[in-house]
């Protein structure tokens, strides 16, 4: 049996053999699209490739094509690519008679330019699959896992990186902390959040606003949660500012808590880093709801807490010095707080008895303060000059969605009327 090979440059399976060095794409399978691709242009040519043998030898880096036809007397060929005149096929071997098989072997380049630039074409276009669809299941195996990658370019909307074997990972600005600073060149880490694939190609989004990118650098520096004797039971997060994590151990000798943190802070200081400096609060997880509410708020000291588990909103009473903490700078602790304990949280004062005067509803400084800002404080339950007084100032620019002037306008103007 004869074997054909290019007459110049390297063979096509050597040249697939370079892509598949290049392409993470395995010999075997680039051996099957190329006998396909064969059959393929074949079938476009003569209709139909039923009657040819391509044969692919990836050892030797050469290929061979044997078309068959059947031998018809000579005269009666009605279909060339499937039938062969008797005496053109004892041409080829005397002892061919009627009804026998011929097969022979062809020169892929006889079938003309046309074919080869289509046979080009349609290698070009199954390996292009090839390599989408073997991205495609490599990242989606890797969802919700940290991957590293090389910043490559830096634009205004995302920053799209290069991995290790050449493929394309993109960090969108709404999975960047808003205190990330990229370079290009250097290797950031970023946790695998989705893997699209629109008309086969794959695009990979990574997260490093993800609450699942901290539980997995919390599980990388914590051997005691990558052991499964701590559980990571919720998180609450504002990237680049600070984080709540509620831990738990069902090993009474393990403190859930000093083990995340670790001495001095040593294993959460890498994590603090890596995050652009966003603190981690640390708390122990528990199914009596109050006293998780109480934990979360930490470090304010509560007074007591009034639950309304139907709505999942809570009423916290606290002394007046504890307020400010519970609440947080920017109203961040306690949104973290609701955020980690799934309840709508409401601070109050504490009422001392001597501040047991006689209240006032709001509606009676319709003369001072505007019809529309005193519903607005009304809609989110305050009624009295005095519930409006023990709220948190932040509680009323946040919920009333009112200005700080305001704000201040109100409080000065019921302050004057106890005064």
């Amino acid at each position: 049996m004869a074997t054909l090979k290019k007459a110049k440059g390297p063979s096509m399976i050597e040249t697939f053999q370079e892509f598949k060095e290049t392409k993470n794409i395995d010999r075997t399978t680039l051996v099957s699209v190329l006998e396909e691709s064969f059959r393929n242009v074949i079938a476009k040519m003569f209709g139909s490739d039923e009657n040819y043998d391509v044969i692919v030898n990836p050892d030797k880096g050469d290929f061979e094509i044997h078309r068959n036809r059947i031998v018809v007397a000579d005269g009666e060929v009605q279909d060339e690519n499937k039938e062969i005149a008797l005496s053109e096929a004892q041409k080829i071997e005397p002892d061919y008679e009627i009804g026998e098989e011929v097969s022979e072997e062809v020169e892929f380049q006889k079938f003309g330019r046309r074919a080869i630039l289509n046979l080009r074409q349609t290698l070009a276009s199954k390996i292009l699959e090839l390599e989408h669809d073997s991205l495609y299941q490599k990242y989606k195996d890797k969802v919700g896992q940290i991957v590293s990658a090389e910043v490559y370019q830096i634009w205004k909307r995302e920053v799209l990186l290069i991995d290790d074997e050449g493929n394309e990972l993109h960090l969108p600005k709404s999975e960047q902390i808003p205190a990330d600073n990229y370079h290009k060149g250097e290797t950031i880490r970023a946790i695998v959040k989705e893997v699209q694939n629109e008309n086969n190609n794959p695009r990979i989004i990574l997260s490093r606003t993800s609450n699942l990118f901290l539980e997995r650098l919390l599980e990388a520096e914590v051997p005691e949660i990558n052991d499964g004797l701590i559980t990571i039971r919720r998180i609450a997060r504002m990237p680049g500012e600070r984080a709540k994590v509620a831990v738990e151990s069902y090993d009474d000798r393990i403190d859930p808590v000093g083990a995340c943190v670790g001495v001095r802070g040593s294993r959460v200081h890498g994590i603090v880093r890596e995050m652009c400096n966003e603190n981690i609060d640390v708390i122990n997880f528990s199914n009596n709801t109050q006293l998780f509410i109480q934990r979360a708020l930490s470090p304010a000291k509560v007074t007591s807490i009034t639950l309304n588990p139907e709505e999942h909103k809570a009423e916290v009473y606290l002394q007046p010095e504890e307020v400010s903490l519970a609440i947080g700078k920017g109203g961040l602790n306690i949104k973290l707080a609701s955020m980690l304990t799934e309840y709508t949280i409401d601070v109050f004062r504490v009422v001392n008895e001597n501040e047991a005067d006689e209240d006032i509803y709001l509606d009676e400084f319709a003369d001072e303060i505007d019809q529309w800002i005193i519903d607005s404080i009304k809609a989110i339950g305050l009624d009295t000059a005095k519930s409006v007084l023990k709220a948190p100032r932040e509680m009323l620019i946040e919920k009333a969605d009112l200005e700080e002037e305001t704000v201040d306008h109100v409080i000065e103007v019921l302050k004057a009327e106890f005064e």
